[in-house]
């Protein structure tokens, strides 16, 4: 058989809200098959298991790494140890997808990429933007010629005043705008204007008192062909959640809500024909699938997407300075 045909196996670790996003994406996949669950509450973590048919469960990510049969591992684990178990996938020689953001330090996402480079594996970081079809759709005009953007405004609003994920089960860790949810908008930025990012400003409102994170943030941005963003973030908002991105270009005026798509005026766009799914994360973990089986580095790669954790680790001395 050969590894285009051969089966991919792979270790998913982190059983909260998004690994289960992944499990019912990878469901519609064919030639995927998980074969290990890794995630701290093992009881938790073998009902997802047995709900998935998945055999192999244990709370040690090296446990599933030593498993021979392992081909790729998709971390959805605590954004603080995201980059040192990328590390430790790589050194494993895993192929290995990590949920968003690829690091909370910047040092350490260069060091993914450089053990990328060396090793030749596909890395690469779920900026799901990049395949939400609403995005993909926009993207598609601007490669097609048929608009560009002159200026993105972007809403990131959740309400979460305590320590919950998205299903509103307790955190074992806090939740971070500008390394987490601004990490989606400035990739996207820079992916689709097709332009380094060359100014950066952010400001934030106070820490909160028992989190120690800013509450609410906002961020400026400027692509060198003159495209602006500007990004606002709170987790102060009682409404509807979630990012809401407005594209102003020079044809038309986009409204993307997650897979969905309208016009200017509302009116919705039909992107069900963008991609084979509508589903952005099935998209995202397609691709990374098919740039192992085509040897080739996916899109949102680790190295495509160091220059927003470059301008990520920018805003953040800013805010400290």
């Amino acid at each position: 058989m050969n590894a285009n045909t051969k089966t991919i196996k792979v270790a998913l670790a982190g059983a909260g809200a998004f690994g289960i996003k992944h499990l019912d994406g990878i469901k519609n996949i064919d030639g995927v098959e998980v074969v290990s669950l890794v995630s701290q509450d093992l009881d938790a973590t073998r009902e997802v298991a047995a709900k998935y048919g998945i055999p192999h469960v244990t709370a040690e990510l090296d446990e599933a790494l030593a498993l021979p049969q392992v081909d790729a591992v998709i971390l959805c684990t605590p954004t603080p140890i995201h980059a040192a178990q990328a590390i430790a996938c790589l050194k494993a020689g895993k192929h290995v997808q990590v949920e968003i953001p690829l690091c909370d330090l910047l040092a350490e996402g260069e060091e993914v990429v450089r053990l990328q480079q060396e090793t030749g594996l596909v890395a690469m970081c779920g900026h799901t933007r990049r395949f939400n079809p609403s995005h993909q759709y926009v993207h598609n005009k601007i490669a097609g010629g048929e608009f560009n953007i002159q200026q993105m405004d972007v809403q990131t609003y959740f309400f979460r005043r305590s320590n919950m994920n998205a299903l509103g089960q307790p955190r074992s860790w806090t939740d971070h705008l500008l390394w987490h949810h601004a990490a989606h908008t400035v990739d996207l930025f820079a992916w689709q204007t097709g332009s380094p990012i060359v100014q950066a400003n952010a400001i934030q409102g106070p820490p909160h008192p028992t989190l120690g994170i800013a509450m609410d943030m906002s961020i400026q941005l400027k692509a060198a062909n003159g495209a602006i963003c500007t990004l606002s973030l709170s987790f102060n908002n009682d409404g509807p959640l979630g990012t809401f991105f407005r594209y102003i270009g020079d044809t038309a005026t986009y409204i993307a809500r997650y897979d969905d798509l309208f016009n200017g005026k509302e009116e919705q766009i039909d992107v069900s024909k963008v991609d084979v799914s509508m589903n952005g994360i099935e998209l995202q973990d397609r691709e990374f699938f098919a740039a192992i089986r085509e040897g080739r580095q996916p899109n949102a790669s680790v190295a495509s997407v160091l220059p927003c954790y470059k301008v990520l680790h920018q805003l953040e001395q800013q805010l400290n300075g």
